[in-house]
C-alpha cells in the first residue's frame, strides 16, 4: 500500500484522544444546559422573589396598568413618566371611587379592586393571553385588561354629595342581584397622591396615615358600628318568622319603661306612646322598650339565626375584596339579649350589611351577595371572565319580607323615615340612632337603611345603608331621620332615575 494509504504511528491513540475531549465537550455541555434548566425553572422562584432582583418590578410598570371603568368609563389611567419605573397610576376623581379602586403604588402596593385584579389590571393573569400555554413559555409581556364594575355613577356621585365630608358612609345594592351600586367613605383621598416612588409619594402616606379623620379607611366594607334601631328589622324579622308575632297590629304587652331582665336598669323610649304598642306602631315611632322584649320573648337561638342568615358573623365576605364581619354575640343573657336586638350592647355592622339587611326584605327574602365586579376583559375588550354573581339563600319567609315591606313603608310614610320620602315611588326604610362610647358619651351615629321601587317597576330596584358619624354637630340634631334619610333619598332618586 501506498504512504498514502497507511495511518500514521500513533494515529489510533490520537483518535481516541478526540473521542475523549467529544465526550468532555458534551458532559460539559450538558452540564451547562443542566444548570441553565435549574436556574430558570427550578430556582426562578427564588431569583423572581429575591428583593434584589429588579427585573420584576421593571417589567410591572414598563406597560400601562389596566383600567377599572364604572358605566363604560375609566376612572383609572397610566402616565408615561420616562423613568425606569415608567407607568404611574392616574385616576380620574380619585376621591370619589377610593373606596372602590383602591390604590396601585409602586412604593406602598395595591389595595381593593386594584388589588383584587391585580393580575387582570397589569397583564400577569395567563387568561389575558390568545393562547395561554404559549404565553407561559415565552413570558411575553400582555397588555392589562380592563375591570368593569357594577356601580351606577350617579348613585355614587350623590352619595358622596350627600355627605359632604362628613365622617361616614353609603352603600348601596340592586336587590335581585347584588350588584353593588354605591360604594362611598368620607372624608376620602386621592389615590394619585400614592402612585410614584418620590419623596412626596412618601409624605403623602405619612400625612394620611397620621391624619385623625382616618380618609384612607374603607368606612363602607371595613369599619363596623352599633347599627341601633336599624337593627329592629333583624328583630322584627325573627320575631315573625319564629311564630312570636303573628299580628303587626296586636298588643306586644310591652311596659315603658322596659326593666331589662336580671337587672335593675330600666331601658326607655326617646318619646311617648311606646307602653303596649303594636309592632306596627312601634316600628314607625322606634320603641326601645318593644324591640328589647321581642327579641327577649324570641331568645337568643332564633335571633343569632336570623342575624347569621342576613350576613352577621361572615368571616368570609368578599366583593371580591375582603369585608370586615359584622357581628351578633351568640353568648349574652337576657338583658344583653335585650340590648343586642335593638342593635347595641355588642351588635356591630357594616353599612354593606345594613344594606344587605334592606335588599333582603326588598326581594322576598332572598338575600343576593353583594359583588363589585361585572365582568374583566381584555384591553380590546373582549370578556375574559363573567359577574361576580353568586347564588343567592332564603333569609326568612316570603310572607315575613312582605310584612317587613309594610313596616318599612309605613316607617317612611307616617313615622320617623319621612325624609326618604320620593314622590312617585314606594319607599321603605327605618331610622336609627345609635349610642357609642363610655357610658355612651359619644356623639351618636344617624343611620338609615332603606328601599325604592318607582311606580312602574314590578320590585324594588334599589336598598342601601347610610351611616353619618360627625362629632362637630350637635348631639341633640342628630337622627337617623334628618341627618342619613335625606342622603338615602338622593341616592334612590338617581338610581330610579336610571
Amino acid at each position: 500500500m501506498s504512504e498514502y494509504g497507511r495511518f500514521p504511528e500513533g494515529g489510533q491513540p490520537m483518535a481516541r484522544y478526540i473521542r475523549h475531549a467529544c465526550a468532555l465537550c458534551a458532559l460539559l455541555l450538558a452540564a451547562l444546559l443542566a444548570n441553565a434548566t435549574r436556574v430558570q425553572v427550578v430556582q426562578s422562584r427564588e431569583y423572581d422573589g429575591n428583593p434584589a432582583n429588579r427585573r420584576a418590578t421593571i417589567a410591572r410598570y414598563e406597560q400601562p396598568r389596566g383600567n377599572i371603568l364604572v358605566g363604560g368609563t375609566p376612572v383609572t389611567g397610566s402616565v408615561d413618566t420616562g423613568e425606569q419605573l415608567r407607568y404611574e397610576r392616574s385616576y380620574l376623581n380619585g376621591p370619589l371611587y377610593a373606596p372602590v379602586t383602591g390604590f396601585a403604588s409602586q412604593t406602598y402596593g395595591t389595595t381593593f379592586l386594584e388589588h383584587a385584579e391585580d393580575g387582570v389590571l397589569s397583564g400577569t393573569d395567563p387568561m389575558l393571553a390568545p393562547l395561554p400555554l404559549w404565553h407561559d413559555m415565552t413570558r411575553a409581556p400582555t397588555r392589562g385588561g380592563d375591570v368593569v364594575t357594577t356601580l351606577n355613577r350617579k348613585a355614587q356621585e350623590a352619595a358622596y354629595r350627600g355627605l359632604a365630608g362628613r365622617k361616614g358612609a353609603v352603600a348601596a345594592v340592586e336587590p335581585a342581584t347584588g350588584r353593588i351600586l354605591a360604594l362611598v367613605t368620607s372624608p376620602s383621598y386621592d389615590p394619585t397622591e400614592l402612585s410614584g416612588n418620590n419623596e412626596a409619594v412618601t409624605s403623602a402616606w405619612a400625612r394620611l396615615g397620621h391624619d385623625p379623620e382616618k380618609p384612607m379607611l374603607n368606612r363602607a366594607v371595613r369599619q363596623t358600628y352599633p347599627p341601633g334601631s336599624t337593627f329592629k328589622v333583624v328583630t322584627a324579622a325573627a320575631a315573625l318568622d319564629s311564630g312570636v308575632v303573628t299580628d303587626l297590629d296586636a298588643r306586644t304587652d310591652s311596659p315603658d319603661p322596659y326593666r331589662l331582665p336580671g337587672t335593675t336598669t330600666r331601658l326607655t323610649n326617646e318619646g311617648d306612646g311606646c307602653a303596649d304598642a303594636t309592632v306596627r306602631e312601634a316600628f314607625e315611632w322606634s320603641c326601645n322598650t318593644v324591640f328589647a322584649k321581642l327579641g327577649v320573648d324570641v331568645g337568643v337561638r332564633d335571633m343569632a339565626a336570623t342575624a347569621q342568615a342576613f350576613g352577621f358573623n361572615d368571616t368570609g365576605g368578599r366583593i371580591p375584596y375582603s369585608v370586615s364581619p359584622s357581628t351578633f354575640d351568640t353568648h349574652v343573657d337576657r338583658s344583653q339579649l335585650a340590648l343586642s336586638s335593638i342593635g347595641q350592647y355588642n351588635t356591630r355592622a357594616t353599612p354593606l350589611q345594613m344594606a344587605m339587611v334592606a335588599a333582603a326584605v326588598a326581594n322576598g327574602g332572598l338575600l343576593r351577595p353583594p359583588y363589585l365586579v361585572e365582568r374583566t376583559t381584555r384591553h380590546g375588550g373582549e370578556t375574559v371572565a363573567g359577574s361576580g354573581a353568586r347564588p343567592g339563600r332564603q333569609v326568612v319567609r316570603p310572607a315575613t319580607a312582605a310584612r317587613l315591606m309594610e313596616l318599612m313603608a309605613d316607617a317612611v310614610r307616617d313615622g320617623t323615615g319621612t325624609n326618604a320620602a320620593i314622590p312617585g315611588a314606594l319607599v321603605g326604610g327605618k331610622t336609627g340612632t345609635a349610642q357609642h362610647g363610655v357610658g355612651n358619651s359619644g356623639v351618636p351615629y344617624a343611620w338609615f337603611v332603606s328601599w325604592a321601587q318607582a311606580g312602574n317597576a314590578p320590585t324594588p330596584q334599589v336598598a342601601l345603608a347610610v351611616v353619618v358619624e360627625d362629632a362637630s354637630a350637635d348631639r341633640g340634631e342628630i337622627s337617623g331621620g334628618g341627618d342619613a334619610a335625606p342622603i338615602a333619598r338622593e341616592v334612590m332618586r338617581a338610581v330610579l332615575a336610571g
